[in-house]
């Protein structure tokens, strides 16, 4: 991001300097405002006339004073914290009527802090977005400050249209589909970066991208195209191939209905597939085999690679026990973790780690739900279908049946056109891997996204960018870690810290300490992979005792 073409480049703080208290430094090199705070808080004032254009309407710019953190839409309350005095900037680019008479348009929103030094963030999305969610800048997985804290300008966007977040409808629309799926980044950066520079009289020096699920798929479109956009990049547990994910989940729903019992109405019940304790089964003897493998028995599996868990070895050998499995179960959940497959046998979506995260609340959730009737509550029966339905089928099926018999090699030829904007899996690098860094990570009990698909991605990124891909990008797994957070897990960990120190130190992550309030006490180092952390004597609680090796 440097020259013309990235006049605009996102600007951020030195995250150490807000951590500590102390003022926000400016990044050395440029991308520092050419005026000073009171200027700016008058410049607030007259942004909208100094920014206008035609095909952009700006609904609101205002001096925010110092003050808490307002709340995410949905949530009861604001964070607790103090964010700093800001130029709050609200608009929609490009408003239009679409289809069905439906009024669309890329909403967006940035704050520009007064005391700003030279970083830029652009605050990924969630779910199928549809609101712009406040631009604080709050990173996944870190209990720490978030950017907008640190002095960091970000952008947030409901990516194109409104409504909530399960709602898929806006897949109706052509043109809501594209800004969906990439065409809502272009453009809101573009417009994010004139704004900085029109509000500051200065270029940003660097620019960066966080997101998780949503916003990781985002984070990696952006590295993939817009390739001269971001220094930095942060994808968390990424919905990278959409549209086969998709597929994926409905798949999911017609394999549990093999052994869900079923209502008057011959409806499956989702949720009395499995039982808590049928769950909890699979979890003990899942840590039995594969836990010790890196050297330590501690509830965490680094060395997923050697796991090798077939769950039947808990078959029941005559009638079903609560220390067994039915045989229809075990085979389920065989098909549930291999993941969807084509004509040919070849994985679509798959396959899943086996983790401590199947006995979870988030993985009943996801696959079974809740509900004891035949209107299930799934995420897969209700965000997942919806959007297949909405979003990835071409032409769109409202009607779609998951419980019907369908063919997987039809199904992936009618959702390949929305793949093919959507899905964030293309392994080509050279351009941005010139300059840029790109860190991915997800948790091996990620209830959503398998693992095993990122590995894939990057091994294919390696043979297609080459060495300069081996430089630029790394790839992280977080034992015991369910969807961006929670489960059995060290899930806490700076991200943000890790791609500005590589960006702008060239400090490469070669280790990066994780600690989690699942458990208290304990830190454990998160290894780029191929590596696992491996315990090698000494305090078994701490970090140092573990070494990143093969």
């Amino acid at each position: 991001m440097r020259g013309a073409r990235i006049r605009a480049a996102l600007g951020v703080l030195l995250a150490g300097a807000a951590l500590s208290g102390a003022a926000p430094q400016a990044v050395s090199g440029g991308g520092t405002s050419a005026a000073g705070p009171a200027q700016l808080q008058d410049r607030c004032a007259t942004l909208a006339v100094a920014i206008a254009r035609p095909g952009m309407v700006i609904g609101k710019n205002e001096l925010v004073p110092e003050g808490p953190a307002p709340a995410p839409s949905g949530a009861s309350a604001g964070a607790a914290m103090t964010l700093p005095a800001h130029c709050l900037v609200k608009g929609v680019i490009s408003p239009r009527t679409g289809h069905g008479e439906r009024e669309f348009g890329i909403g967006f929103e940035l704050r520009l802090p007064l005391a700003w030094g030279g970083r830029f963030l652009f605050q990924g999305g969630a779910g199928l977005d549809g609101q712009v969610q406040p631009a604080l800048g709050s990173i996944a997985n870190s209990d720490s400050l978030p950017a907008l804290a640190r002095g960091f300008a970000v952008v947030s966007t409901d990516s194109g249209h409104s409504g909530p977040i399960i709602d898929a409808s806006f897949g109706l629309d052509q043109q809501a589909r594209t800004d969906y799926a990439y065409n809502a980044l272009d453009k809101v950066t573009a417009e994010a970066k004139r704004i900085i520079a029109a509000f500051y009289g200065a270029d940003p020096r660097y620019s960066y991208f966080l997101g998780c699920s949503n916003g990781g798929r985002q984070a990696m479109m952006a590295s993939q195209r817009l390739p001269l956009e971001f220094d930095g990049v942060v994808a968390g547990d990424p919905a990278m191939s959409f549209s086969r994910i998709a597929l994926g989940e409905v798949w999911n729903l017609h394999v549990v209905a093999r052994i869900a019992p079923k209502d008057e109405q011959g409806r499956p019940i989702y949720a009395k597939a499995f039982s808590d304790g049928d769950l909890q089964l699979v979890r003990g003897a899942v840590l039995k085999q594969c836990d010790a493998h890196d050297g330590l028995a501690d509830g965490l599996i680094n060395d997923w690679q050697s796991c090798g868990f077939d769950p039947v070895q808990l078959t029941c050998e005559g009638g079903k026990t609560d220390s067994c499995l039915s045989k229809g179960q075990v085979e389920v959940l065989h098909d549930l973790f291999q993941g969807p497959k084509d004509g040919r046998g070849n994985h679509i979506y798959g396959p899943f780690t086996y983790d401590t995260g199947i006995a979870s609340s988030a993985w009943r959730g996801m696959r079974l739900g809740t509900s004891q009737t035949g209107v299930p509550n799934a995420a897969d029966a209700t965000l997942g279908l919806g959007q297949f339905r909405f979003y990835q089928l071409t032409p769109a099926d409202p009607d779609f049946d998951p419980l019907k018999p369908f063919d997987n090699d039809e199904m992936l030829g009618r959702i390949r056109y929305t793949g093919g904007i959507g899905d964030a899996d293309s392994p080509l690098l050279s351009t941005f891997a010139l300059k840029s860094k790109l860190i991915v990570y997800n948790g091996m009990s990620d209830q959503g996204m398998a693992t095993a698909m990122l590995v894939d991605w990057y091994n294919r990124m390696l043979a297609a960018t080459g060495e300069p891909g081996r430089q630029a990008v790394r790839l992280f797994t977080v034992p015991g870690m369910l969807h961006c957070g929670g489960g059995e897990a060290t899930d806490r960990f700076e991200m943000l810290d890790a791609i500005t120190d590589w960006v702008e130190k060239g400090e490469a992550p070669e280790r990066i300490v994780a600690t989690g309030s699942a458990m208290p006490g304990i830190s454990r180092p998160l290894c780029p992979y191929p590596l696992v952390a491996r315990y090698r004597g000494g305090d078994p609680k701490s970090a140092a005792s573990f070494e990143c090796a093969t």
